[in-house]
């Protein structure tokens, strides 16, 4: 792309970090325009600002279209990392909403390991061609999945709520007591007045912000994205062959979030927070003293594979179990409908910022010293095993609205 259009590196990095300008702006908005679309309408227009951000991209010929068009995908990114979960969690049963969430997390996974791959042998251009045929397959297949049941109780249509109910549960199956107990926690939740951003921090959503503010910057603050994006540099580093490294994410990356999946409504949320935690925090720990033994040189020849266990089986494979998709998982269980708006954007908000503070100063801190970096993210990472212990709740097996009052009962 540098090449082709003969870009600065000062260009090619602003091409690079405005996706996540751009999803800060998505993330900001999400909650009120999934409010007022709904859920199903916002999914796309989210997938709208996508497709329309990959056609510059493919058309360009300047920077500042590349960077027009990178900024809408950002846009659209950032709605739909609140909407979707959201979505999910509304419509499925209760013995099924952690694995069904999770698997947001799956394909989020899969494409980029797919994308990633891809790009070693086609073309950029190509890349973005091929980027809008999911825009455009979901757009189509919104007009076959039904509104959130959720939703449309929240805005008084009672019947179209039951009908939801009825087309994802399937002809035969009993919704009486499911659609009852949606109606009555709508009805009690109704008279409450709908809440802004300062009205979150009113003593019964304290628990609840807590929990859903404090997993995400653990999550960005454990250093995953820093360690993601610059994978290759950091294999280079350590004396470790970039593209095998690379390959090797990819492969590690999809087995273990598939685990995730099949044992989130197993095994609940806590245990997989805490074991990936654990992982994280020791991958963390391997990665800094393995650029420690550079400066050993009895010890150096093991730098490399510390490196790569680092990066692959213990931080890559831990996140992907656990820390990468039940944040999002828990997010959309403990807001109450009235609130959800607000603290679900500021919770996606706070995401993509922590993202961005990392990726931004992680150069900066690995200049300062590379192996105390790791030795930090591995601290945030043991801290959050702390922090699930202390704070967050199990949901596994509990109704939306079971988990919502019991969360508001206990910050009162």
């Amino acid at each position: 792309m540098m090449d082709d259009l003969s870009l600065s590196l000062e260009q090619y990095s602003l091409f690079g970090s405005i996706l996540t300008i751009g999803a800060i702006f998505g993330a900001v908005m999400s909650g009120k325009i999934a409010d007022k679309l709904g859920r199903r309408w916002t999914m796309g227009l989210s997938q709208m600002f996508c497709l329309f951000g990959w056609l510059p991209i493919l058309y360009s010929q300047v920077s500042w279209l590349l960077d027009t068009g990178r900024l809408f995908i950002g846009y659209g990114i950032g709605v739909t990392s609140y909407v979707v979960p959201v979505y999910i969690a509304e419509i499925t049963p209760k013995n099924l909403r952690g694995a069904f969430t999770y698997v947001n997390q799956l394909m989020i996974a899969t494409g980029i390991s797919v994308m990633w791959l891809a790009g070693i042998v086609i073309h950029w251009r190509t890349l973005a061609l091929i980027g809008t045929i999911p825009c455009l397959l979901q757009v189509l297949g919104l007009f076959f999945i039904p509104e959130s049941p959720r939703w449309l109780a929240k805005n008084g249509r009672w019947k179209d709520s039951e009908s939801a109910l009825q087309k994802l549960r399937g002809k035969n199956a009993g919704i009486i007591d499911e659609a009852a107990e949606i109606r009555d926690y709508t009805e009690t939740v109704n008279q409450l007045s709908e809440s802004g951003v300062f009205d979150l921090f009113q003593p019964e959503y304290t628990r609840s912000l807590i929990v859903g503010v404090g997993l995400m910057v653990l999550q960005q603050f454990g250093g995953v994205n820093a360690i993601a994006f610059y994978a290759n540099s950091i294999f280079i580093s350590a004396g470790f062959s970039s593209s095998i490294g690379s390959i090797a994410l990819v492969i590690v990356q999809i087995p273990f979030t598939i685990l995730g999946v099949l044992l989130m409504d197993v095994s609940g949320r806590r245990p997989l927070l805490m074991v990936s935690a654990a992982g994280t925090c020791l991958g963390c720990l391997f990665l800094g003293i393995s650029f420690l033994l550079q400066d050993l040189q009895e010890y150096k020849a093991f730098s490399p594979i510390l490196a790569l266990v680092g990066v692959l089986q213990v931080f890559k494979g831990s996140f992907s179990l656990g820390m990468g998709g039940i944040p999002w998982v828990i997010m959309s269980e403990i807001f109450p409908i009235n609130i959800k708006s607000s603290a679900g954007s500021l919770v996606t908000v706070v995401n993509w910022f922590g993202s961005w503070v990392v990726t931004y100063f992680f150069n900066f801190l690995m200049n300062c010293s590379t192996e105390g970096t790791f030795f930090l993210f591995s601290g945030v990472c043991g801290l959050t095993i702390l922090f699930v212990v202390k704070l967050v709740p199990e949901t596994k097996g509990r109704t939306l609205e079971e988990i919502q009052a019991s969360m508001t009962a206990s910050s009162l």
